[in-house]
């Protein structure tokens, strides 16, 4: 039992050390510090965001309505990905931390005038819809520089800890957005104060980046390029490319439809869920505040994940660690999911949660080892495409089958089937292709 316990506690100072490390690396800490202040604006402008158009208590939503949003907002800032990785690979991606946040804090002034000027929704989404497509070229520049400020071996904790803080501190910009809606109010004036502050928050950023040098996040300045403008007539020929550079590291390919999957299901999940805390209809009808417990349980799973995985995608492997993380997702939808109580839904979200961001710092992380420098601002783009298209497809699927109020048992064996068979599956191509994997495995770096 002491054995035991002295050896829980050397990994764990392990895992601090290896922490400690990766923050030390040169320039590190001015990449985390960007994505920090970034995605914190991010959970704000998203509350925001929700509040106008699913918790706002002039209108009132469907599960076609709710499906309709996530579409429009989804789907066509999907097309930006194949541009935004084109110019990734060519412009200082440090220029664009610095611009790109400073152009949405911009942007989303606008969007203000657009909130109490109380035009249409849909010239509402239009204005949103700029703002999301500008996220592209952050978060997919985010993850091509990463590995200009980390030394190979330590991506896979590098990975744990950018990706997983940054999905944390975005909660923690929700639960600070939800706190602040309490104070300003849930109208359109309370929306606006929320997107103020968010713009705030992406100026922070901008400034943070622009501490950095210019040259210092890539892309690599000696490799061959087509000219831009040809590169930029030929959009769908690049993704293409990026495409096949995947295809040919079979290992990367593997990964990328693995997290596909499971984004479809995460995202039948997420919609049934809104539905269930909505004010007027939901199962909880407790709004906002409620679905906000659900993302702080989340959050948590999010930090365990980042914990346990370094050490687990060493011990197991990496693709070994994404099919255990799919059966643990499975398992926790039906046994936390069935008795449609909040506090087991708490239970639920926490378990999605460590499988989600487990499977997301082992899937970027084979990407990242996986792809040539030139190609991952237009890999980590198709990427993105690849999220989002399968989460408008698991909208239009929760928009057929599930109910107003959310519950729905059917929904949940769908999903938790859905899960299991990605599990079996990938477990089963991954193995097949144990002896390539282990060359590049992070295991053995």
């Amino acid at each position: 039992m002491t054995s035991s316990a002295g050896a829980g506690a050397t990994r764990a100072e392990g895992r601090l050390v290896g922490v400690l490390e990766v923050l030390r690396e040169p320039h590190f800490g001015q990449l985390y510090a960007t994505r920090l202040a970034s995605q914190t604006a991010d959970g704000v402008f998203n509350v925001a965001l929700a509040g106008f158009a699913l918790f706002s208590p002039e209108r009132q939503t469907s599960p076609g309505e709710v499906a309709a949003a996530f579409a429009t907002l989804l789907l066509p800032y999907s097309l930006v990905g194949p541009f935004a990785g084109v110019l990734i690979d060519r412009w200082s991606r440090q220029r664009i931390l610095v611009v790109a946040n400073l152009v949405r804090a911009v942007l989303v002034t606008g969007v203000i005038a657009l909130v109490v000027s109380d035009l249409p929704t849909p010239v509402f989404y239009a204005g949103t819809l700029l703002v999301l497509s500008v996220n592209r070229f952050l978060l997919s520049s985010l993850s091509a520089a990463l590995p200009h400020v980390v030394r190979r071996p330590r991506l896979v904790l590098a990975n744990a800890l950018s990706t997983t803080s940054g999905t944390v501190v975005a909660i923690a910009g929700g639960a600070i957005g939800v706190g602040l809606r309490r104070v300003v109010g849930a109208d359109d004036a309370g929306i606006a104060v929320l997107m103020a502050t968010a713009a705030a928050g992406y100026v922070v950023a901008a400034l943070v980046a622009a501490q950095m040098d210019r040259e210092l996040l890539g892309p690599d300045a000696h490799e061959e390029r087509a000219p831009l403008r040809e590169a930029m007539g030929q959009v769908l020929r690049g993704v293409g490319e990026g495409a096949r550079h995947v295809w040919a590291r079979r290992r990367a390919g593997r990964a990328l439809a693995a997290i596909a999957a499971h984004r479809f299901f995460y995202g039948i999940s997420f919609i049934a869920t809104v539905l269930l805390y909505n004010d007027d209809y939901g199962l909880f009808g407790t709004g906002i505040s409620g679905l906000g417990q659900v993302f702080a349980a989340s959050a948590v799973g999010f930090l365990l994940a980042a914990v346990v995985t370094p050490a687990a995608a060493r011990r197991v492997g990496v693709e070994a660690w994404i099919a255990i993380m799919f059966a643990e997702a499975a398992v926790a939808e039906i046994v936390f999911g069935a008795p449609y109580t909040h506090g087991t839904f708490l239970l639920a979200a926490f378990a999605l949660g460590v499988a989600a961001q487990a499977s997301k710092i082992c899937v970027d992380t084979i990407v990242q080892q996986s792809i040539d420098d030139a190609f991952r601002g237009r890999v980590f783009s198709f990427y993105d495409i690849l999220f989002n298209v399968s989460f408008v497809a698991a909208a239009g699927v929760a928009a057929a089958v599930v109910p107003r109020n959310g519950k729905s048992y059917g929904v949940l064996v769908l999903i938790s089937v859905g899960y299991a068979v990605t599990a079996v599956a990938y477990a089963a191509v991954t193995r097949r292709g144990a002896p390539q994997t282990k060359q590049v495995s992070p295991a053995a770096p």
